[in-house]
């Protein structure tokens, strides 16, 4: 079936969300379709603790936040694209709270936490669910317009291209529900991918189920650049719980005076670097990664017991609840702690305005690499960048969409239509998967060696073909979708940390421990169709 829209938006986090809203304002009459592939509030957005980080008081600048940002990212941030998320930082804030977020105050002022990396305290926040609470307020002012229409269980396959005067254009996308088996066509003239994260390729992972790197892959497989995938931020503190799905413990624990220890009690980041627990997260990850393989236990400790118990059940009531429930109950007690995949600093290739290469086709969020973050990402800017990036690509598209003349009639293929069929081996893709993560998680982490990098790509390369094949053979699942789109992304990944013959915020080569500032530069893989020609 085909649905015509005029903007086109894959994914309901805040990035997709604030973007359908913002072009409401500048097109009231606009239809939007949103689709996401599980329910409409499936987001990494849901799911971040922290805060947004914005200059909201009197002790802090525009120039403090920036030069954090920019030491955080290691020489690799485009420093005209910080200052100007920076600089939009309070009015995003304000954006937000008119759309009906409610951050926590006191005394009728914003509370501002503070994070590792953080000259300041700067986050603005809600307890320590700020994510869920803006998903919440976002979701809500989007279900209020009738011209926004949200598609939950649907999923993006592939984009619809066409030529134009020599030109690919994007016009849209190949929509797949699994819960009724149908394949349908989205043509827009405007679409943006606000996919999220990638974080599912490795086997120990903050991210939702959902985070697969699906608008990388699709963005790669219709010729669009991708860029700096070798930077994967490892979250340094995830409750350690075997066999259960790992529990975020936020770092504004640390920036309310949790400390980091090993289990014989040794507080190992007061050598580890100057900013000690407060370090950036590349600093923090590698040395419990470090001190796990010296001690050769599993976890390390993280104490915040020595606060008052009604502080942390008031600043942390989310994360007392879910460590609780774990049974740690964190007013008495450390927390057994280990890193995980957590962030992607790299992505689709992308200017502030969310433009890419291919025509009609724009992204925002985690899914994009606007240069942003550089090689590590500052703790609370990625909510920050997902907003900034909205309203600068709902105003740049919207202008793209007053200028298009939208074909009436476009003659695509349906690359599926033999696939719509009765699913069957669902154990071969569960294998794939699971060799899939520990390939990741074992050569692709946070320490590196060429040897490692190698391997993994040798191990990779024969998936990504098997699961290609086997996509096109056999019936259409989200499973197998998802497994080709990781394939995709772990290879690009691969290819990225083989390219950078140096160790630079995330990305860290034993064989090059040093910093070699010839490689100040980002790694950029073609899209599919020009890596083929050349």
């Amino acid at each position: 079936m085909e649905r015509r829209f005029d903007f086109l938006i894959a994914g309901s986090g805040i990035a997709g969300l604030f973007y359908a809203l913002k072009v409401i304002e500048n097109e009231p009459t606009a239809q939007i379709a949103i689709v996401t592939k599980k329910a409409e509030d499936a987001t990494s957005t849901n799911r971040a603790q922290g805060g947004i980080a914005a200059v909201m008081a009197g002790t802090d600048s525009l120039e403090n936040h920036i030069a954090d940002t920019l030491r955080a990212g290691c020489g690799l941030c485009h420093q005209s694209v910080v200052e100007q998320v920076v600089e939009k930082g309070p009015a995003a804030i304000e954006e937000l709270i008119r759309y009906g977020v409610k951050f926590t105050e006191i005394d009728g002022q914003l509370d501002l936490g503070r994070e590792g990396g953080h000259s300041c305290n700067r986050v603005v926040h809600a307890a320590d669910l700020t994510g869920r609470e803006i998903e919440r307020a976002l979701l809500q002012a989007c279900h209020s317009n009738q011209n926004i229409h949200i598609f939950p269980d649907h999923l993006v396959l592939d984009l619809v291209t066409y030529s134009q005067v020599g030109e690919d254009v994007c016009v849209g996308a190949y929509i797949y529900c699994e819960d009724t088996r149908s394949f349908d066509t989205f043509f827009a003239p405007v679409t943006l991918l606000a996919t999220g994260g990638l974080g599912m390729v490795y086997f120990h992972t903050s991210n939702p189920k959902i985070a697969t790197g699906d608008g990388v892959a699709i963005a790669h497989r219709a010729g669009v650049d991708t860029g700096n995938l070798e930077f994967v931020q490892f979250h340094p503190t995830t409750l350690y719980s075997p066999g259960r799905w790992p529990f975020l413990i936020s770092e504004a624990v640390r920036g309310e005076g949790a400390r980091l220890r090993s289990v014989a009690g040794r507080y190992f980041m007061e050598d580890a670097h100057e900013l000690k627990d407060l370090a950036p997260r590349d600093v923090v990850a590698r040395a419990i990664d470090k001190e796990l393989n010296k001690t050769g236990k599993e976890y390390v400790l993280l104490d915040i017991s020595h606060r008052d118990a009604g502080f942390i059940k008031g600043r942390f009531p989310n994360i007392y609840r879910e460590c609780l429930r774990y049974g740690f109950d964190i007013t008495q007690r450390p927390i057994p702690v280990v890193p995980a995949a957590h962030y992607a600093c790299g992505g689709v290739c992308s200017d502030l305005n969310g433009e890419t290469s291919l025509a009609g086709l724009y992204v925002a969020g985690e899914v994009a690499m606007t240069g942003m973050h550089g090689a590590n990402r500052l703790a609370s800017n990625s909510l920050l960048e997902a907003v900034v990036m909205a309203l600068y690509a709902s105003r740049q598209s919207c202008q793209y969409f007053r200028g298009q003349m939208f074909p009436e009639h476009i003659a695509v293929d349906n690359p599926l239509a033999s696939s719509l069929k009765t699913p069957r081996e669902k154990i071969l893709v569960a294998h794939d998967r699971r060799q899939l993560n520990r390939v990741m998680s074992d050569f692709v982490g946070i320490f590196r060696t060429i040897a490692r990098l190698t391997l993994a790509q040798e191990r990779v390369e024969p998936i990504k073909e098997a699961i290609e094949d086997y996509y096109f053979a056999t019936p259409a699942t989200n499973d197998v979708v998802e497994l080709r789109n990781m394939a995709t992304v772990a290879d690009l990944i691969v290819r990225s940390a083989l390219s950078r013959r140096e160790s630079r915020g995330l990305h860290y080569l034993e064989e090059y421990p040093h910093t070699n500032e010839t490689l100040a530069h980002d790694t950029i893989i073609p899209g599919l169709d020009r890596e083929k020609s050349n």
